[in-house]
């Protein structure tokens, strides 16, 4: 048992609850964010049937209030039923009003019965492992990184590793190996491929794989959908074949990067998954800078992580800062200020010095092994500073609850107890900065951030917990802040009119239910059996779109979150124009003491049609909008799972 339910479970009273049945709900961005809602994050109900929002945000609250319940009544620390209830009903009501989230991973798994009993890792979204020891055990890192992956935690990796053991001709036996029907099972194959390599026990004549369940069988414990044996035995067949055209070679960082990603081609395989990676390498590895050139490797597998530097302060950027001006790789990150600092405002306190690496998106710092819990807020939505810090208090609070649920893993345990890092996050701080005024937002941001370790301290005293090593960052958001109609992160609206369109399966009831509210729904000209839906979509507190804004503007924007808000990091993907192309190394230069880390991509014009986004005018969006009605959603089923990092730049 996970989390010791002896006590039972917190649940709202009906008194609460009844103020949310039937209540309409106030979706951010209209129809995009209830079909969002209802493809992605609404479970299916025991009793059948699928959940409506307050119940997603019930069942969000009552998981965290059990944790937290349970946690103190099992220890013996103080506990009163009655405040419970009031500081419940308050996270209820904060939710459902999107003032603030939990990521896409809490919203799907928060009081399920999967992280009561096996496991707390899938509520985190993001972690890190260094390959430094694999000449101890050479599998584990990808064996974990695997697993979590399966879980739903993107993740990190560097090629610290390469150098420090030797491709050897494995041993085969005569018997076939029966992978068993689970993700240990899985991990299990992958070490016996793995440690055959390098001398460590015999590769099997063949996989068996009789008992892994058929594609698109429901997985009931963990929700989502079975991708069947088929990306297993891809993913064993494709690492024996690269192991065998390495043998009597020196593991080097491409064998590392690829071990990585063929893993992460795994998890995603059968389109019923999502994934994120990030490589880090060093600025001197001309093979790691030069990985993405090999198009075959690069459409076959490596487009699975975002391969970034561990930069240096005073390098000279000249070679890197063409390569990302080309094709937006690689990206950056300073490890020493990861190390060494909190916000940039603050003193240096080497608080992180056992940091190894980031997460795929880079908003949080992390060691060899540990996860990290994010939580967005939304600061446009608040009219007072006084109401943001009572929506902040809501926020950590789930983070820190999910602090205390352990994982399946001793070694993330012992780390992430140490730790109780948390990232609470602002979305739409574009929007912010319009509504409250740029000072006034970055005062927000200061005062914010004090409170928050008040907060902290006097939490973690009650909980008997280690204050949380950091506890702020901005990541870039997703599907989380499409639900509440923010900007995700530091990042500018497309425009103030614009269309968004949807892929959906032609199967799905979603698309004959747009159809009849009168949304525009075309075949997709790039997939079969696919449906394009388009949402018209107007932007809150807009004056100016990303291709207003110029590149220089962007990363300040990033480096003053870094500064007046975020201990952990700033996720930020710089996109920009063609000439804008040359001044990234005078960028990089004159702010790599201002940030922990960035990236950069180019904001070509691609010429598709059916575009995620396009641009309209006031005329044309009112044109569109004007006939439209409420969708009704019923009928429509649980479709995508997010997983992962949820930003568009480092899902994979």
């Amino acid at each position: 048992m996970i989390v010791d339910l002896s006590q039972g479970r917190f649940h709202l009273h009906e008194s609460i609850l009844s103020e949310y049945r039937g209540r309409p709900v106030n979706w951010g961005f209209g129809a995009l964010s209830e079909v969002t809602y209802a493809r992605t994050y609404s479970r299916e109900m025991e009793g059948g049937g699928q959940e409506q929002w307050y119940q997603t945000c019930q069942r969000v609250v009552e998981g965290t209030f059990t944790v937290l319940r349970n946690h103190c009544l099992s220890l013996h620390l103080p506990w009163n039923d009655d405040e419970a209830q009031h500081k419940a009903a308050d996270m209820m009501q904060r939710m459902f009003t999107f003032k603030f989230l939990p990521p896409g991973r809490g919203l799907w798994m928060m009081g399920t019965d999967f992280v009561y009993t096996r496991s707390g890792a899938p509520l985190n979204n993001c972690a890190f492992r260094s390959t430094q020891h694999i000449d101890v055990d050479y599998a584990a890192p990808f064996s974990w990184t695997f697993e979590m992956l399966m879980l739903g935690v993107g993740v990190g990796f560097d090629t610290r590793g390469k150098g420090k053991v030797g491709i050897v001709r494995p041993e085969r036996t005569q018997e076939p190996f029966l992978v068993k029907d689970s993700r240990q099972g899985w991990c299990e194959a992958l070490e016996i491929v793995l440690n055959a390599y390098v001398g460590k026990g015999a590769l099997p004549k063949s996989w068996d794989v009789s008992q892994v369940r058929p594609q698109g069988t429901p997985i009931k414990s963990f929700g989502g959908v079975a991708s069947g044996p088929e990306p297993l035995v891809q993913m064993l067949t494709r690492l024996d074949a690269l192991y065998d055209a390495n043998i009597g070679t020196k593991v080097d960082s491409a064998l590392i990067v690829d071990t990585m990603n063929i893993v992460g081609a795994c998890v995603v395989s059968g389109g019923v998954r999502r994934s994120a990676q990030i490589a880090f390498g060093e600025p001197n590895d001309d093979q790691f800078m030069d990985l993405k050139l090999d198009k075959e490797k690069l459409f076959a597998w490596r487009w699975a992580s975002n391969n970034s530097l561990f930069a240096e302060q005073g390098m000279d950027y000249t070679a890197s800062a063409a390569r990302t001006a080309e094709n937006g790789e690689p990206g950056y990150a300073w490890l020493d200020t990861m190390r060494a600092y909190g916000r940039m405002a603050d003193p240096i306190n080497w608080k992180d010095e056992r940091v190894m690496g980031g997460n795929p998106c880079l908003e949080q710092s992390l060691e060899d092994g540990e996860l990290c819990c994010l939580v967005e807020t939304f600061p446009a939505h608040h009219a007072t500073l006084d109401d943001y810090k009572a929506t902040l208090k809501m926020a950590y609070m789930y983070a820190k609850a999910v602090t205390l649920v352990p994982t399946h893993d001793r070694l993330t345990n012992a780390i992430v107890l140490r730790n109780r890092r948390i990232g609470c996050s602002m979305s739409g701080i574009v929007q912010a900065a319009e509504r409250h005024g740029y000072r006034k937002f970055i005062s927000w941001c200061d005062t914010s951030y004090k409170f928050l370790q008040q907060v902290d301290k006097s939490y973690s005293e009650w909980l008997a917990i280690p204050r949380s090593i950091k506890m702020t960052s901005v990541k870039p958001s997703g599907t989380v802040s499409l639900l509440a109609g923010a900007t995700p992160g530091v990042h500018f609206d497309h425009a103030e009119h614009y269309i968004r369109r949807v892929r959906v399966s032609d199967t799905s009831p979603i698309v004959q239910s747009c159809r009849e509210a009168g949304y525009h729904v075309e075949a997709d000209q790039y997939s079969d059996a696919t449906s394009v839906i388009s949402f018209p979509i107007k932007s809150a507190y807009y004056k100016r779109g990303k291709s207003d804004v110029g590149i220089w503007e962007k990363v300040d924007l990033a480096a003053a979150m870094q500064r007046w808000w975020a201990d952990n990091q700033v996720s930020c993907t710089v996109d920009f124009k063609q000439e804008e192309a040359s001044d990234i190394a005078r960028i990089l230069e004159r702010y790599e003491d201002k940030l922990k880390g960035i990236s950069f991509l180019p904001s070509n014009d691609h010429g598709y049609a059916q575009a995620p986004y396009e641009t309209f005018d006031k005329e044309a969006y009112e044109a569109m909008a004007k006939d439209l009605k409420p969708i009704n959603l019923n009928d429509t089923e649980h479709e995508v799972t997010e997983r992962f990092c949820d930003g568009d730049n480092c899902i994979i």
